[in-house]
């Protein structure tokens, strides 16, 4: 196993910062399938190494930043938004969408853009989409790159939504469980969903307020300003929240608690990179550790200042270096 640990000392004034920004050369919306039509982008140079890029959540959606996580001059980076989010319609939708329709949403749009293998970058979220594509379809991934590892285990569920970071947030923790009853607190997925499912517009935007602002109060070491600020707006927190919580309540649709890792033997030809920040409390260093374990082969960093916001400068730093490698190795 390859690991290097970067301490917050030795990295000042190393650090790689983000790629300039960059405009898309093309973009669209693939047939519609399930009710479903994803909107997709294409950004960098026409013949670069392809890579998709999976944003978080889920009920996340793609943001300019993501395109700058690599050269533009040399990848051609593949952007789009998940079933029900961003500019895919319809929005917030919970019909046929499930992470076994967002996989097959990445052959669509692998076939579209004409690849035939290709990187995948996600973080959070997007780092449990990234595994459960690449165990599905190891033949079509090149590499992984991956941050905030989320192994959407009953355990990193609880510890995020029932007890267990709320020890460390308990400010931010008493806005969060605000809308629910305390008779119904045992369960709070449960009690969310029930708000963000039913018909009352008010009591859905009330409850999607809360769920976002806690995951926004805790995202990053900057404190609360390093959120995203889509945040605070209602139609991307009701979205975020509703198909959030649609996953988790179901354990994000895996067979079986732990799937991915008892899986993760079809991950050992694919070249990967894990960036984790140390203090990372949305998903902790935990499920990148046992990740790794299991998958020595992957390179394996921590950041020691970082927490799990994309957007930390160590975090960057990694991610960008990470990119740079997978070239280095094509």
């Amino acid at each position: 196993m390859e690991q290097s640990v970067v301490s917050a000392a030795s990295a000042l004034g190393a650090r790689r910062a983000l790629y300039p920004e960059n405009e898309p050369f093309s973009f669209g919306w693939l047939p519609p399938q399930g009710g479903h039509e994803i909107y997709y982008e294409e950004c960098g140079k026409r013949t670069g190494r392809p890579v998709v890029i999976l944003h978080g959540g889920p009920g996340g959606a793609t943001n300019p930043t993501m395109r700058r996580f690599f050269d533009p001059s040399r990848w051609r980076m593949v952007l789009f938004d998940q079933r029900g989010c961003g500019r895919s319609r319809p929005n917030a939708s919970l019909d046929n969408n499930t992470t076994w329709d967002l996989i097959e949403d990445i052959e669509r749009l692998r076939k579209q853009c004409g690849v035939d293998k290709w990187t995948v970058f996600g973080g959070s979220w997007g780092s449990t989409l990234a595994l459960a594509y690449a165990i599905t379809y190891p033949e079509r991934v090149s590499g992984l790159i991956l941050r905030g590892i989320f192994l959407l285990t009953k355990k990193e569920l609880a510890w995020f939504y029932q007890q267990g970071a709320s020890m460390l947030f308990p400010d931010a923790w008493e806005r969060f469980v605000g809308p629910i009853p305390p008779a119904e607190r045992g369960d709070l997925m449960a009690a969310y969903h029930k708000r963000l499912t039913q018909g009352d517009r008010s009591i859905q935007a009330r409850a999607a307020a809360a769920w976002s602002q806690w995951e926004g109060d805790t995202i990053s070491l900057r404190g609360p300003d390093a959120r995203p600020a889509k945040f605070n707006e209602v139609d991307f927190a009701t979205a975020f929240a509703r198909i959030e919580c649609h996953y988790f309540v179901n354990g994000g649709f895996f067979p079986e608690d732990g799937w991915i890792l008892k899986s993760a033997r079809k991950l050992k030809p694919i070249p990967g990179w894990i960036v984790q920040g140390r203090f990372d409390v949305v998903t902790p260093l935990d499920a990148a550790w046992r990740l790794k374990t299991v998958w020595p082969e992957a390179n394996f960093e921590i950041v020691w200042d970082a927490g799990h916001a994309s957007t930390e400068p160590g975090i960057i730093d990694a991610l960008v270096r990470a990119g740079d490698e997978a070239l280095a190795r094509s």
